[in-house]
């Protein structure tokens, strides 16, 4: 996403010239203070969208970082300086969780060596960890206090960084986070349609998906319709669709509707099974591919896997995996903008009542779609089985819809 790149990128600047900064200034130490002492010394400082604050020393200048939800502040030497990082649960961000977030940091600020902070915290932030670490970035290295942690509505990133962190810093650090303070104003929502059997339905054909991205089975398209996830959609659908307006949405959703992956497949394997193929047992077959056609070992034992489920589940394998993929793109192309609510119904229901009859539960359309992710990642589809075996036991399961459900305009 542009954002996040441009958060980097300033991230990077500001660090660079902070820790090159640091190099000369040096920090001293000083004596311990109270968390009342450090506050009268310090005032609150604000994320440019006004999210989130923390209070700091009431000396110290921001740098703006290109990014709304981020915060950078510190003395106008540069000896010390604080960077809070934010991703919203809400956005695709590569940082999802805490894991995530964690080697994100190591990754980009290459930290490491770290020794574990007690007593640390941080008011409204769950799975809080506090920690001392060297950094290093553009050729200079520092140390930071990093603090990780979440809300329900992001991953924070909290780092004081100096080139020798001390026990007054830390302290300094405490206070600061101890006023740490998150206000989310409600987002818009523009979504209207009531959740009917048939809107389940529709919702259910894309859960795992929704699932992994963080969103909410719950409600048509996963995530509230608004000019946040109309911007988060729009980068998406460029990014891995190419899709970058309404013209571009149909052409997409006319080839995955009357090709997909499932005419390769079905012409690949055909193309297989002429060749004599099936004649061959299932242990020579990659031996044969290798011997009869230009492709690598890697290639043959793909070809070799794809004709096993040819066999067993016939040319129309992988439909599952191109009609529940059409669903998911209606429900980007509403959240982008590109189709009106109506719109992104209509079409879901035209779509919805062509492959319902062409499965017989949700467990063998789930199973097309999973082979469908193999032929098309070329990897295994464990991880999304395990979603869907894990949906399946919660108390709003989304496949509770009855599969065969009459399915019909509700809105």
């Amino acid at each position: 996403m542009k954002t996040k790149r441009c958060r980097k990128v300033w991230c990077t600047a500001f660090l660079v010239l902070m820790l090159t900064a640091m190099m000369l200034q040096g920090c001293g130490g000083g004596s311990k203070k109270s968390t009342e002492d450090w506050l009268k010394e310090m005032k609150e400082f604000s994320t440019p969208d006004g999210v989130t604050s923390l209070y700091l020393k009431q000396s110290w200048i921001t740098q703006d970082l290109g990014s709304d939800t981020s915060l950078a502040a510190g003395e106008e030497n540069g000896s010390e300086a604080v960077l809070l990082l934010s991703f919203p649960k809400t956005g695709l961000h590569q940082v999802d969780s805490m894991d995530s977030l964690k080697s994100y940091m190591e990754s980009n600020y290459q930290a490491k060596d770290a020794e574990p902070v007690e007593e640390f915290e941080v008011p409204g932030m769950s799975n809080v960890e506090a920690l001392t670490c060297n950094i290093s970035m553009g050729g200079q290295s520092a140390q930071a206090c990093l603090v990780y942690g979440e809300t329900d509505y992001a991953y924070y990133s909290i780092g004081y960084v100096a080139q020798k962190i001390n026990d007054r810093m830390i302290s300094s650090f405490k206070a600061s986070c101890s006023k740490f303070h998150e206000e989310v104003t409600e987002a818009e929502d523009r979504t209207t349609v009531e959740l009917t059997d048939t809107v389940k339905w529709f919702n259910a054909s894309y859960a795992i998906l929704t699932e992994i991205n963080g969103g909410d089975y719950n409600r048509f398209a996963g995530t509230p319709a608004n000019d946040d996830s109309m911007t988060v959609n729009k980068q998406s659908l460029e990014e891995w669709w190419s899709v970058t307006d309404r013209a571009s949405a149909d052409e997409t959703l006319d080839w995955i509707l009357t090709e997909g992956h499932r005419t390769g497949f079905a012409d690949n394997m055909k193309s297989l099974e002429e060749s004599g193929i099936g004649q061959v047992s299932a242990e020579e077959r990659v031996s044969y591919i290798l011997e009869n056609f230009d492709v690598s070992q890697e290639e043959a034992q793909g070809y070799a896997d794809n004709y096993a489920v040819y066999e067993q589940y016939g040319e129309h394998a992988l439909d599952g995996w191109d009609y529940c993929r059409a669903m998911n793109l209606m429900s980007f192309y509403y959240l982008a903008g590109y189709y009106t609510e109506e719109e992104a119904l209509n079409k879901s229901l035209e779509i919805a009542q062509t492959m319902q009859p062409l499965f017989e539960s949700w467990d063998a359309l789930i199973e097309s779609y999973m082979l469908g992710y193999e032929y098309w990642a070329e990897e295994s589809s464990s991880e999304r089985r395990a979603v869907y075996e894990e949906l399946k036991t919660r108390d709003d399961n989304p496949y509770q819809v009855d599969y065969h459900t009459a399915l019909e305009k509700t809105w």
